[in-house]
C-alpha cells in the first residue's frame, strides 16, 4: 500500500471508528441498579480498544453501493456487540483460556467466569435489540431488515461462527488438514466479516450484481484476515497484538502455517486479497475504502 493510500485509510478508519464509538456510548447507559455489575462487564470488553473492523465494513459496504454510512449504524454497532460477545466467550477457561485481550486482562479475569459468560450473553441479545430499533425501521423496509437479521444470524450461529469455533476446539492437537482449517477459518471468522460488508450493502439497496460482488469480496477478505491472524500469532509482537503471541502452537490449533507453512500461507493470503479487490471492479471510487481495507489486512501488525 503506497504512502498516500495508508494515510487515506488511516483517516477513514479513525473517522468511522469514532462514529461507531460515539453511537455505542450513547446506546449503553452508565452502570446502575441491580444489574450494574453485568453492564460494567459488557462495557469493559466493548470499550477495550477494538479496531471496529466489522462495523466499519458494514458502513463501507453501504457507501460502496451509494448509501449513507450513518444510516446503517444500528446494524454496524450490533455486529460489534456480536463480535465482542464471541471474544469474551472465546477467552473463558473452558475454551481458549486466555489472560489478555487487546492488551488488558480478559473479562473473566476481572469480573469472574459467571459474569463474563452473562456479559457475552447480554451483548449478543442487545445486538438483536439494536437491529430492530426505530432508527433503522424509519429508513429501511421491514423485509430488508428481516433479510439482514437472517444473514447475520446465520453468520453468527452454528452455520457460521459458532460452528467454526466448535470445530476449532474439537480439532486441537489433531493432525493438520487443509480442508479442516479452511472450514474453521471461513466459519469462525470469515462468515461474520462477510455478513458485515454484505449487510451494509443490502441495507443501502444494493442490486443483485452489487451484492454478488460484495459477498465475494467479504468471503475473500474474511479468510485472508484469519490467515493473517495465524501468521501474526507466529511472527507478531505480543505488545502490539494485545494478546500472547504463539498461543496457537501451544494449544495445538490447526492453522494455515501449521498445514502449508508460512511462505505458502503468505502466498494464499495475497491471492485472496487480490481476488477480493478484483471482485470490486463493478464499483466506482466509492468502494475505495473496501479496496484499501483489503490491502491493510496483509500489512497490519495487530
Amino acid at each position: 500500500m503506497r504512502g498516500e493510500g495508508i494515510l487515506e485509510l488511516k483517516a477513514y478508519l479513525e473517522e468511522k471508528r469514532a462514529i461507531v464509538d460515539r453511537e455505542l456510548k450513547a446506546y449503553f447507559p452508565e452502570p446502575e441498579g441491580p444489574a450494574s455489575h453485568v453492564i460494567s462487564a459488557m462495557k469493559y470488553s466493548l470499550f477495550a480498544g477494538g479496531k471496529r473492523l466489522r462495523p466499519i465494513l458494514c458502513i463501507a459496504g453501504a457507501e460502496a453501493v451509494g448509501g449513507v454510512g450513518t444510516h446503517v449504524l444500528s446494524v454496524a454497532c450490533a455486529l460489534e456487540l456480536i463480535h465482542t460477545y464471541s471474544l469474551i466467550h472465546d477467552d473463558l477457561p473452558l475454551m481458549d483460556d486466555d489472560d489478555l485481550r487487546r492488551g488488558k486482562p480478559t473479562n473473566h479475569k476481572v469480573f469472574g467466569e459467571a459474569v463474563a459468560l452473562l456479559a457475552g450473553d447480554g451483548l449478543l441479545t442487545e445486538a438483536f435489540s439494536l437491529m430492530t430499533g426505530p432508527e433503522l425501521r424509519e429508513r429501511v423496509a421491514p423485509d430488508i431488515i428481516l433479510k439482514v437479521i437472517d444473514l447475520i444470524s446465520r453468520a453468527a450461529g452454528y452455520r457460521g461462527m459458532v460452528g467454526g469455533q466448535t470445530v476449532d476446539i474439537q480439532s486441537e492437537g489433531k493432525m493438520a488438514d487443509l480442508c479442516l482449517v479452511e472450514f474453521i477459518h471461513t466459519h469462525k471468522t470469515g462468515a461474520l466479516i462477510t455478513a458485515s460488508v454484505a449487510s451494509g450493502a443490502m441495507l443501502a439497496g444494493g442490486n443483485e450484481e452489487q451484492m454478488e460482488a460484495i459477498t465475494s469480496y467479504g468471503r475473500n477478505i474474511g479468510l485472508a484476515f484469519q490467515i493473517s491472524d495465524d501468521i501474526l500469532d507466529i511472527e507478531g509482537d505480543s505488545k502490539l497484538l494485545g494478546k500472547t503471541a504463539g498461543a496457537d502452537e501451544q494449544k495445538g490449533k490447526i492453522t494455515f502455517p501449521a498445514v502449508v507453512g508460512l511462505e505458502k500461507s503468505r502466498e494464499l493470503e495475497g491471492e485472496l486479497v487480490e481476488a477480493a479487490i478484483q471482485a470490486l471492479e463493478v464499483f466506482n471510487k466509492k468502494a475505495d475504502p473496501l479496496r484499501l481495507i483489503a490491502r491493510y489486512i496483509i500489512e497490519r501488525k495487530k
